[in-house]
């Protein structure tokens, strides 16, 4: 292993100092879906264990954010034209603000399995940001509702909908958008909404017919994977998954440090973890395979298909084209590693090795990232089934709890309470 990153990998904590009892972003106050000073309940039903449940209009697969009193979502009309932040109060459910963010003109598509509203707020102390792709992306306060500032100039054809989530570092805001006229990275000040920099994805995808327009129709560029920040060996790299690469770039400037190519893959939707020396990343929505890489240094690119040997410190420790996730991203928790596929087969490796500790069928559609809390994973699928199991190298089921809905969108948890978007309600499980 290379020594300079033998450390274990350490996640920058987006959440303001001291938040991170609350989940202010997607996959939690670290980004990779533990929630380390929570103990949520084991067993719901639609009539026990429910503290409240509040009605949510419209659509969206976006995730509840929580910080301090309150929890907040964003939602938009199934035309896609008007586009709405809400607010509730964390101990009663009571809505806050209902404030339409957007109205959009002439919205674009999206394919079934997405809405209009799908990417995850990030919450900060008095400013919550929220993003819905080539529609805008606003910062709001989170006491009055009042629009703080606002982007409507990032605009590029998503083919298939937005699902990137904005991430909070430092004084920066990151973006990422790979669509099918342009892939890039971004960050904005998270103050004023300038731009800071802007960087192109590198990738030849190889894919332009005699026009110079992609013969694929777009979907080999395509992403929707939501970006992380790691410290590698005393530097911040922020982690980037895009269509047919893992980028690691400088999240303060936007250079880009190394690349790993996967070509026989797309779209991935998942965000990368880190853990042991490592940064774990599934590869894409067809083809795809979970990759377990040690992180490279300035101008290094790997392709996993032709080269598995050291290419001087970016290396391929492990990889399994088995039972990869699509849409529900990995948890990586005490040098283990956990998956859920969209068809309900959970997995367990050994991080360093990629060596199988257990496969079970947990059953019905996945598309909500699992939440790893008080020694638990939690697993929400789209017929509204939560399962709990122990989150160890030995499969064992804790519990198994219905509610009358499903969801897509990841649930949070903070305190002793799991807060779950379904199709049409915000719940909190738990006291």
């Amino acid at each position: 292993m290379n020594l300079f990153f033998a450390p274990l990998l350490c996640v920058w904590a987006v959440s303001v100092a001291g938040a991170t009892a609350d989940w202010p972003q997607f996959r939690g106050p670290q980004g990779d879906g533990i929630a380390p000073l929570a103990a949520p309940p084991l067993r719901w039903s639609e009539t026990n264990g429910v503290k409240w449940k509040s009605p949510v209009h419209d659509e969206g697969w976006a995730s509840p954010v929580v910080l301090g009193g309150q929890v907040w979502l964003v939602t938009a009309s199934k035309d896609g034209r008007d586009l709405y932040a809400m607010a509730f109060d964390r101990e009663s459910g009571k809505v806050l603000h209902d404030l339409k963010v957007f109205t959009v003109e002439k919205p674009q598509s999206h394919f079934g399995h997405n809405t209009y509203a799908s990417p995850t707020p990030a919450m900060e102390s008095g400013k919550v940001y929220v993003h819905f792709g080539y529609a805008g992306t606003a910062c709001l306060d989170t006491g009055t509702g009042k629009k703080l500032w606002e982007r409507r100039d990032l605009v590029c054809n998503h083919f298939r909908g937005a699902g990137s989530s904005p991430v909070i570092f430092q004084n920066l805001l990151l973006l990422q958008a790979d669509c099918i006229d342009e892939q890039y990275v971004m960050a904005l000040d998270k103050n004023t909404g300038q731009t800071v920099w802007k960087t192109a994805r590198s990738i030849d995808y190889k894919d332009l017919d005699e026009h110079g327009l992609p013969s694929t129709g777009g979907d080999f560029r395509k992403a929707f994977g939501t970006a992380q920040v790691a410290e590698l060996g005393g530097q911040f790299v922020m982690l980037s998954s895009g269509a047919k690469a893992l980028y690691g770039y400088d999240p303060l400037t936007g250079k880009e440090l190394w690349r790993v190519e996967e070509r026989t893959s797309h779209s991935t939707g998942t965000r990368p973890v880190t853990g042991q020396g490592l940064v774990f990343a599934p590869t894409g929505w067809s083809n795809g395979q979970i990759l377990a890489l040690e992180p490279g240094a300035a101008g290094e690119v790997l392709d996993v298909n032709e080269a598995t040997a050291s290419a001087g410190k970016l290396r391929l420790a492990w990889k399994s084209k088995r039972n990869v996730p699509r849409k529900a991203s990995l948890t990586y928790y005490a040098e283990l590693l956990f998956a859920i596929t969209d068809d309900g087969l959970a997995t367990c490796w050994d991080a360093a090795t990629g060596k199988v500790r257990w496969n079970e069928r947990i059953g019905g559609n996945n598309s909500a990232s699992p939440v790893l809390a008080d020694g638990r994973l939690y697993f929400f699928n789209e017929e509204g089934k939560g399962t709990v199991v122990a989150a160890s190298g030995k499969y064992e089921k804790l519990s198994e709890n219905q509610l009358s809905e499903g969801c897509m969108a990841s649930p949070a948890a903070a305190g002793k309470s799991l807060y779950v978007r379904t199709k049409t309600s915000l719940y909190r499980l738990g006291d």
